[in-house]
């Protein structure tokens, strides 16, 4: 019998282990980031969502987000507040509000906390060749696609959790 299926289920174990570190990590990382700039973690996040999209409108961020147009509302007061992004009426239709992040803002204040960790990746990926970067990077991509899916499932309620709705919700 060959080993071959036994180490590649061994390796697809450990792929999973070294994942579930990696996530609990950048998760770590980034409400570390969020406690330097004195906000939380959803509005640090939002605020990288915004400041990748370009201006968009509150409902499409609730909808990036999964977020309630309330909760999105709150987090856009605050990052406001903060000097991160502005609002904007739409030119086209004037009811509409447009938040614009403030890349200027966001680059002196969060950019030099992300300095280090860029520098300790640029070192990792030295140690890998141009095709494996590509490997590497196609498999990031696929794995992050899997995740947005799977929060969109969560957020309808078909995922496969035991469909609990929060913290203490209860199954009905």
């Amino acid at each position: 019998m060959s080993r071959e299926p036994q180490k590649r289920a061994e390796l697809l174990a450990a792929l999973n282990d070294e994942f579930r570190q990696l996530t609990t990590a950048t998760i770590l990382f980034h409400q570390a980031i969020a406690d330097r700039l004195g906000m939380n973690v959803t509005d640090h996040k939002c605020a990288d969502i915004l400041l990748r999209a370009g201006p968009i409108t509150a409902g499409e961020l609730a909808q990036r987000t999964g977020l309630t147009t309330g909760a999105i509302t709150g987090v856009i007061d605050r990052l406001e507040k903060a000097g991160f992004v502005r609002r904007v009426r739409d030119p086209g239709d004037r009811r509409r509000v447009i938040v614009e992040p403030l890349p200027r803002r966001m680059e002196q204040e969060i950019g030099p906390l992300f300095e280090s960790i860029a520098r300790a990746m640029a070192e990792l990926c030295a140690h890998y060749s141009t095709q494996e970067l590509a490997v590497i990077r196609e498999f990031i991509a696929r794995a992050h696609q899997g995740a947005y899916e799977e929060i969109r499932k969560l957020r309808e309620g078909s995922g496969s959790a035991t469909g609990r709705r929060g913290p203490g919700a209860r199954k009905q």
